[in-house]
């Protein structure tokens, strides 16, 4: 369940608020799709923070049962043997369902050990047989944090069971997170296996596996097999937008212009989402220009730009500081029957933002809550703004208006608010972040940690920098390169402390 941010402003042990209140998502898109936004963001563990105890009026049956079973997992932490782990879950008298198990799971999206020693006992507890909505979801934790065997694992449960299980949804999944680990060949095996799966091997099939190569910028890859299977499958317009976003993704212009120019030469005419890769790739280049050219030409031709072209020049021009050029065809995409969505409005608020055009903010921000529907703020707008608070108490005033707008809290904005509260020193409010994401399946994932580790590194508080650092490790999550050389950094001064005491007594 998705926090309430009430609940957030207002905890029961620590408060965000120094004023606190009184109480009261397809993942895997077509291609064409990833061009609509433009908008691209002591120890402290359980034994020190307790989470608060679940308040029934703002949690389900479902939610207070899965916060039991998340409690129970972190005293588990992997390394009770299975014996004691079915006692202890046979202990809570659970009633187990679809809806309860994808609750566990989601909150341990980032947590792999715990997450799979709950999939376990639920596949061998008696009365319940998990639903390809449970298997999928383990599948993706674990392809996220590369465990593959464990995947193998999985999918040969789900084919003894019922090769049914096994759908185009899990065949996305494992595709795109093996195209994440780079494997390639894994990846393209797998295309080729969904016959042992009963599914078919068809032309959207291999456009999925060609999505996901693409979106972890293995283009060169993807062409080769777009152009070693034209004979395998019957190519589209759509199968060329494919690779050719691909190359706007990867950042290579000149690449770009080459499949462009492939595609202008073949039998296949380009459609709007053709013309909104290719404008997305200049504008990313800087070639803001020529961009607009194209998409005024698109005009000209009677092929009328979308919502994301159309946000995609804004984004652009903005981006070049050429910020009343954006606000014009903002006006004119009203006239021309092209309304702005969330998005467009979301783009010009963060470009706004960075230049304290607060007054065009709010009454961007008026505008989008007079309309509501498709316009209406949402999580990234409210992001925005808090992104640029300057003191907790704007960030206070922030968060009340998502309240009033039942704006619900995402991964992103817990952990802008760490950011942001570890910045200004304020620990209370770090710690009560922390508390609401662990209850509310929101983390903390891998960038938590790393905000952790850095925040508490420039602040001199090296060993608990370490503590958080242990225990994302302890996690399976991989550090970045920057945080690696931050550890490294802290052990020798460590070291040379430890060193000099030594040498004192």
């Amino acid at each position: 369940m998705q926090p309430r941010i009430r609940h957030f402003i207002s905890s029961h042990k620590f408060h965000i608020f120094s004023k606190p209140k009184h109480k009261s998502v397809p993942r895997f898109q077509l291609f064409h799709n990833q061009t609509r936004n433009s908008e691209n963001f002591s120890e402290v563990d359980h034994e020190l923070i307790q989470s608060p105890a679940p308040n029934p009026d703002e949690y389900s049956t479902i939610s207070i049962k899965a916060l039991e079973i998340q409690d129970l997992l972190k005293q588990i932490n992997g390394k009770k043997p299975v014996n004691e782990v079915e006692l202890a879950f046979s202990r809570l008298k659970l009633t187990l369902s679809e809806d309860l198990v994808l609750n566990v799971l989601r909150r341990h999206r980032s947590d792999w050990k715990s997450a799979y020693v709950f999939f376990n006992w639920v596949c061998n507890a008696s009365g319940y047989s998990p639903g390809t909505g449970s298997y999928n979801e383990i599948l993706d934790i674990l392809g996220k944090m590369k465990r593959f065997n464990e995947v193998h694992q999985v999918l040969d449960e789900m084919s003894k069971r019922n090769k049914s299980l096994i759908n185009e949804r899990t065949y996305g999944i494992v595709v795109n997170r093996y195209a994440a680990a780079h494997m390639i060949e894994e990846a393209t095996q797998f295309f080729y296996k969904r016959a042992e799966f009963g599914l078919d091997l068809d032309l959207i099939a291999f456009q999925t596996l060609l999505i996901s190569l693409c979106r972890y910028k293995h283009v060169e890859a993807a062409e080769f097999l777009f152009h070693s299977k034209k004979h395998e499958f019957r190519h589209n317009i759509k199968t060329m937008n494919v690779i050719l976003n691909g190359w706007c993704v990867l950042g290579s212009l000149r690449e770009a212009k080459r499949f462009w120019n492939d595609i202008i030469t073949s039998k296949y005419k380009p459609d709007r989402f053709t013309y909104g890769i290719f404008i997305n790739s200049l504008a990313k280049a800087g070639k803001i220009s020529t961009a607009v050219k194209l998409f005024q030409a698109m005009w000209a031709k009677g092929c009328t730009p979308d919502v994301a072209i159309c946000n995609c020049i804004i984004d652009g021009l903005c981006f070049k500081k050429r910020i009343p050029e954006a606000l014009e065809i903002f006006k004119e995409m009203n006239e021309k029957e092209c309304c702005p969505e969330v998005a467009t409005y979301n783009t010009l608020i963060k470009h706004l933002c960075k230049i304290r055009r607060m007054e065009k903010v709010n009454e961007l921000l008026n505008e989008m809550t007079r309309k509501g529907g498709d316009c209406a703020p949402n999580a990234r707008t409210y992001g925005y703004l808090l992104n640029s608070a300057k003191k907790p108490d704007e960030v206070v005033k922030i968060l009340e208006v998502m309240e009033r707008n039942r704006c619900k809290m995402t991964e992103d904005t817990c952990n802008l608010l760490l950011r942001l509260f570890m910045g200004w020193g304020d620990d209370k409010r770090v710690e009560s972040t922390w508390v609401e994401m662990e209850r509310n399946g929101l983390g903390p994932d891998q960038r938590s940690y790393t905000i952790m580790v850095h925040g508490l590194y420039d602040k001199g508080r090296l060993k608990e920098a370490m503590v958080y650092y242990k225990k994302m490790i302890s996690k399976g999550m991989v550090a970045e390169p920057r945080t690696k050389l931050l550890v490294d950094a802290i052990n020798i001064k460590l070291n040379n402390k430890d060193h000099k005491n030594d040498q004192n007594i």
